[in-house]
């Protein structure tokens, strides 16, 4: 039994030395935080692989590619109930897109700015209540800034203006802010948090259908530098209940990223 116990102790400091020790040095800006986009866009020839695995054994696969410094492109689509025993689903037939183009540099004394389009949203898309939305909207046209400090690790502040494009049957049209921080911890894990006002969303009920509560949705998450090509996110989105879901929503997010 004592050896036992030794040996459990033994692995939890060799594990507590290696995430100490080990550590991988991230890029900032990231090109999101939980969900809301930042002014940070990919290098000339790089690319990353998305995989966001959600409720309901979801996924949201992403390919993201710098085309310049300055401009990056991508793609993704969701997948419903693709893990468990139900019929798999899709949100849309067609892909959604993702467009960035940095206007301006972040310099000493200002923030990046990033004009951007996102058009997919989170959750469910739905088409049977007529409403032709995600669970939570899609970005749609936005601009963002970003700007970054070393205060022991880095530390980011981001914030902007958005404007649904397609998700308006439920009436909603009303453009939406959003900000959030990221916090290093180390040199491999930060902290995230964000807020996301929904504005397009407070508080509409379409045909008995209600997705928001007019409260907005705060998200928060850790970061993790596995190695120099590969980060772990764990998140909890709308810690502040601004749906009847009786618990927060938990996700994971792989991201790999490499350069060609």
């Amino acid at each position: 039994m004592i050896f036992r116990y030794i040996n459990k102790t033994r692995l939890i400091l060799i594990l507590l030395l290696h995430i100490g020790w080990s550590q991988i040095e991230q890029a900032y800006p990231p090109l999101y935080l939980v969900s809301i986009p930042t002014a940070g866009t990919l290098s000339r020839g790089t690319y990353t692989f998305e995989a966001l695995l959600s409720k309901g054994g979801g996924i949201t696969p992403k390919l993201s590619v710098g085309f310049t410094d300055n401009f990056s492109f991508g793609v993704s689509f969701g997948i419903q109930k693709l893990v468990g025993d139900e019929k798999m689903d899709y949100n849309k037939t067609t892909p959604e897109v993702q467009i960035k183009y940095r206007v301006y540099e972040e310099s000493q004394s200002m923030p990046a700015l990033v004009l951007g389009l996102d058009t997919q949203g989170r959750g469910n898309f739905n088409v049977d209540n007529s409403t032709n939305r995600y669970d939570q909207k899609a970005w749609g046209m936005y601009i963002v800034f970003s700007k970054n400090w070393s205060a022991l690790g880095n530390l980011g502040l981001h914030g902007g203006l958005c404007k649904s494009i397609s998700e308006n049957d439920d009436g909603d049209r009303d453009a939406n802010v959003f900000f959030g921080i990221d916090k290093e911890l180390n040199r491999s894990f930060s902290l995230l948090l964000e807020y996301d006002a929904a504005l397009n969303d407070n508080e509409y009920e379409f045909n008995d259908i209600t997705f928001g509560k007019g409260k907005g949705y705060l998200n928060a998450g850790v970061r993790w530098a596995v190695a120099q090509t590969l980060m772990l996110e764990i998140n909890f989105n709308d810690i502040n209940k601004n749906t009847d879901a009786e618990y927060t929503d938990r996700e994971i997010k792989i991201i790999y990223s490499e350069t060609f």
